[in-house]
């Protein structure tokens, strides 16, 4: 049975831009991390294209697929060159084929909050796009990052040149590329990087303007912090993150930081945690389950990432939940000193390196899958757990995926939070499964009730 054809209707969905968010049914991938870059991606994907749809994910997110100053693709130059490190343009369009031919959806990476320059201009500064596609001039730098543009309408990524939104030339050739991507290269569905550098008007203007089948938005800001850790009540952060989907015409998902914020110190033996004051999922899932994308981890947060603090001057990239530290996280591109000016406020002498810096526990993983795979909202598996850590995880998140589909569960579910203990979290979810995490004992009352599946601490049932 082909489980990932049930609802793709692409003729449809090119015309309504909400098909795939009100059919409530994705179950999304992630196919990359960190290091893929350096592991011949393209060719590796296409050869478990077969066993990724055979598993149930309707849509895979890919890494930035155009070439870039550094192999991971996130600091994008020429936008129109798909030759990147993950493999040559040819590869790519072989994989996007297959994955077409197996009705699984491939997910472009838009990395459009910022660019690599080409050439010097204003100020002595790399803010110019000379000899390649899309050669804007330093009007489409904003005015606080070195350009001659307006000021950002978000937050900086700094170090290097962040593009003026405000600008219609910039909307005009960034829509024509997201046309190219969705309509010639064969991209389906878009994820917004940093989306907290410019406004979430401008998300829905591009969603309108290249009608991508689903698109979900990297809004990631630190949690709510006190001096013992975590705070319980996580209201504020959600509630930007859910303004920024609204800002988008509710054209967008949004990952749910929120979610895994709070669920990973949960399964640490603090489950109270997973039920607001209202009784609800204390996620953006517990208030807007249909645009939530929830998650474990991802080439970020829970990947082989390699991170330096040092001397300005380097490239830097905003880690959110250790902004509280007051340091300066940069990563391992290497130095751009005519990219950044000297500033003595971001200079440190101390450098090391750190991996992994905001991982899920990885001995706690199946009780995470369990709780995203088993409640509303829209889940996402990350590569690493799913092919690098042995054929037991891959089966168990099979098996979740297995029930979730059979006894439909989607994104709008109700849920009926049973129990929210230190070592226990119980819930019904719809009128036929329920389910349990942690290692306190714990099973539905009624004889209806059969298991479905279980693992170590979790367990799944259904009617």
């Amino acid at each position: 049975m082909d489980y990932t054809s049930k609802g793709f209707d692409e003729t449809n969905q090119q015309t309504d831009l909400g098909a795939v968010i009100r059919n409530g049914r994705e179950i999304l991938f992630q196919g990359f991390n960190w290091e893929s870059c350096k592991h011949d991606w393209w060719r590796n994907l296409e050869r478990k294209v077969p066993d990724i749809s055979k598993s149930g994910f309707t849509s895979v997110w890919l890494p930035p697929a155009t070439h870039s100053f550094a192999p991971e693709g996130y600091l994008p130059q020429n936008l129109y060159s798909l030759n990147s490190s993950y493999g040559s343009e040819h590869l790519l369009k072989a994989l996007l084929h297959k994955m077409k031919q197996h009705k699984v959806r491939a997910m472009a990476d838009i990395v459009i909050n910022h660019r690599v320059g080409t050439t010097q201009g204003h100020g002595g500064k790399y803010n110019r796009y000379d000899g390649i596609p899309l050669s804007w001039d330093e009007h489409a730098v904003t005015s606080c990052t070195g350009g001659l543009g307006n000021g950002s309408t978000g937050d900086n990524f700094h170090g290097v040149p962040n593009i003026d939104h405000t600008q219609h030339f910039v909307r005009k050739d960034i829509i024509a590329w997201l046309r190219w991507l969705r309509n010639t290269v064969g991209f389906q569905d878009f994820r917004f990087d940093f989306a907290r550098g410019y406004s979430a008007k401008y998300v829905k203007e591009y969603i309108e303007g290249a009608r991508p089948i689903f698109s979900v938005g990297e809004y990631w800001d630190s949690c709510n912090y006190n001096s013992h850790g975590l705070d319980y009540n996580q209201d504020s952060h959600r509630q930007r993150i859910i303004n920024w989907i609204d800002g988008t015409g509710q054209l967008s998902a949004a990952f749910d930081f929120t979610t895994k914020g709070i669920l990973q110190e949960a399964v640490k033996g603090q489950f109270w945690r997973l039920r607001d004051a209202q009784g609800k999922p204390p996620g953006v899932m517990g208030w807007w389950p249909s645009r939530a994308v929830t998650f474990l981890d991802n080439h970020d947060t829970g990947s082989t990432q390699f991170i330096n603090m040092g001397p300005a001057g380097m490239n830097f990239h905003p880690y959110p939940d250790w902004i509280f530290t007051g340091a300066v996280w940069l990563d391992s591109s290497g130095p751009i000193p005519d990219l950044i000016p000297y500033n003595p406020n971001l200079c440190l002498i101390l450098s090391f390196s750190v991996y992994a810096h905001w991982p899920f526990p990885s001995n706690h993983i199946m009780e995470g899958y369990a709780y995203i795979l088993m409640h509303p909202g829209i889940p996402s598996v990350f590569y690493d757990h799913f092919y690098d850590w042995g054929d037991s995880i891959h089966n168990q998140i099979v098996k979740l995926m297995d029930v979730r589909r059979q006894q439909d569960i989607h994104s709008r579910s109700s849920i009926k939070i049973l129990e929210a203990q230190s070592n226990l979290y119980s819930a019904i979810i719809g009128d036929k499964v329920c389910m349990k995490i942690g290692d306190g004992s714990w099973c539905p009352a009624g004889k209806e009730w059969t298991l479905a599946t279980s693992g170590h601490k979790y367990a799944v049932w259904h009617k």
